[in-house]
């Protein structure tokens, strides 16, 4: 359903991006794309990971400069040269990228106005600063004091800050990619909110990237889909649907994007007896309190809960990274063992993707191989002398398996697509050839092209006979996937169902501790 808001935009555009093309060494990346804004207008852009959506953004940003690109940028009908981020910002486009550029040691004031601060002879005024902080982020209805440390802050008030500190350029074009990604419901209304309010009171155009098609369908007033680096076209989003818009970007029509589970359960692999983790700033305070839980071979156990209920914190104690804040016990296959680092997690064959990818997944300066063989490069190679062509092998097979998109194994990690990103940091935890696979948030920010693969990947997994506990924050995704459901609210366990058991009514009650149920999966 399209946001009820939306408004009658002018005819004339206030952006237009003519033919835009841009090539990299072997890449040609755009190629003649085609994208117009209105005036207070919410136009969403939508396309599979390595579409173009960011490289013409990044144009857009002035992040690839003129005349490294090719084609015409036009603002209210004049053509425009940006040479630099700080020329895009003098037109008034404004691009909150979804890796935040936030100072952590920094004040709310301090970041807004960082670079632009009000001086007299050469002395900042810190009180023009926090004034002039205050009162934009009291236009914005943000109770936030400008003098907070951005440390201090949650991810989903730092996105809000990030919006504060581009309009403090007076923007006139507000660029938001995946900026949902980390937020919880509330923040996501909150954002929501500052996003028309926008729209109405000031004129402020949007473009809205995002891989979340719900919200795309809720807010925006039309959509462009791009794929393989080419406009496939833009329409009014009243007509449109989800599925006709999923397969303009994937080229071919995609039926249930879940598959049918088909992996038989064998018996108990893992076991998890009454872990706890302390909280590192807060004495007393557990983080994690006392869970328990089991998988078996050949089951995908998923772990449901909001932001904060301790869902990743109970993976990372289980992996040993939580090391001297953790107790209790973990058996594999009944036989007690002892994890206090992650060597030891994986030399028991455990196998961890973690939810960021590019801090903790990936080593992105490095090759699709180096990545691939990172954490099982021993059992590849022996011990002393890496067998430098066993393990290209490997990595081959392993590419092809998984269909990642890249030119070769010794292409650099960095330079792939997000979904394919994720491929790589799946690859390398199946060849340390583990018996339990932990999953957390593994299709955030991936599109749902590469999503059905990542989803028929599990499915493939638990086939063979590999214990999956699975964690996530779309409920869709937990009980499409999941053959039982785990349910945390602030660190305990408030739930548990099985697939023919799981609601979404009944697994949110748990989640935000209206109820308690527990479904004996055995039965």
């Amino acid at each position: 359903m399209t946001n009820p808001t939306n408004s009658t935009a002018p005819a004339a555009p206030f952006l237009e991006m003519r033919d835009i093309t841009k090539t990299f060494p072997g890449v040609r990346a755009l190629d003649g794309v085609t994208f117009d804004l209105r005036a207070g207008e919410f136009h969403a852009l939508v396309g599979e990971n390595g579409a173009g959506k960011s490289t013409l953004m990044k144009i857009l940003g002035g992040v690839y400069p003129y005349p490294d690109y090719g084609g015409e940028i036009r603002i209210e009908g004049a053509v425009k040269h940006f040479r630099g981020v700080r020329d895009a910002e003098a037109a008034g486009i404004a691009v909150i990228y979804q890796e935040l550029s936030l100072v952590k040691e920094m004040t709310i004031g301090e970041n807004i106005f960082l670079g632009r601060e009000p001086r007299r002879f050469g002395v900042i005024r810190w009180d023009e600063l926090y004034a002039r902080a205050g009162r934009l982020l009291a236009d914005l209805r943000l109770p936030l004091d400008p003098r907070t440390p951005i440390r201090n802050l949650g991810i989903g008030q730092q996105q809000l800050v990030e919006i504060a500190k581009a309009l403090s350029h007076e923007a006139r074009l507000l660029v938001l990619d995946e900026p949902t990604a980390a937020l919880t419901d509330a923040e996501v209304e909150t954002l929501f909110r500052i996003l028309n309010d926008l729209r109405r009171a000031r004129g402020v155009g949007m473009i809205y990237i995002s891989h979340k098609l719900e919200e795309v369908f809720r807010m925006s007033d039309r959509i462009t889909v791009l794929r393989d680096g080419r406009t496939v076209g833009t329409e009014q989003t009243s007509a449109l649907d989800e599925r006709g818009v999923i397969a303009r970007m994937v080229g071919r029509e995609v039926g249930d994007i879940f598959p049918t589970p088909d992996h038989a359960q064998g018996d108990v692999m893992f076991e998890a007896r009454g872990i706890a983790v302390e909280d590192p700033h807060v004495a007393g305070k557990r983080l994690v309190d006392g869970v328990s839980f089991s998988v078996r071979r050949g089951e995908v156990l998923g772990v449901a809960g909001l932001m904060g209920a301790g869902r990743s914190d109970l993976l990372m104690a289980i992996f040993g990274a939580h090391a001297g804040r953790t107790s209790g016990e973990v058996r594999i296959e009944g036989k007690r063992v002892r994890v206090e680092s992650p060597a030891d997690a994986i030399r028991h064959g455990l196998g961890f993707v973690t939810e960021d990818r590019k801090r903790f997944g990936l080593v992105l300066d490095q090759s699709i191989l180096n990545n691939m063989t990172l954490a099982g490069l021993s059992r590849i190679s022996g011990r002393f002398v890496t067998n430098v062509d066993r393990e290209a092998a490997e990595g081959n097979r392993s590419m092809r398996e998984l269909r990642v998109k890249a030119n070769s194994v010794f292409t650099v990690a960095g330079t792939l697509s997000g979904g394919n990103q994720q491929k790589v940091v799946l690859a390398k935890w199946l060849l340390t050839n583990p018996r339990v696979l932990f999953l957390d948030e593994p299709t955030r920010g991936i599109d749902v092209g590469a999503k059905q693969e990542i989803y028929a990947q599990i499915n493939r997994l638990a086939k063979s006979g590999l214990a999956i506990v699975l964690v996530s924050s779309e409920l869709p995704e937990v009980l499409g996937l999941s053959d039982r459901v785990l349910v945390l609210h602030e660190g305990r366990v408030t739930g548990e169902f099985t697939r023919g058991s799981a609601t979404p009514e009944k697994v949110m009650a748990c989640a935000t501790g209206r109820a308690q149920a527990t479904m004996n999966a055995e039965r």
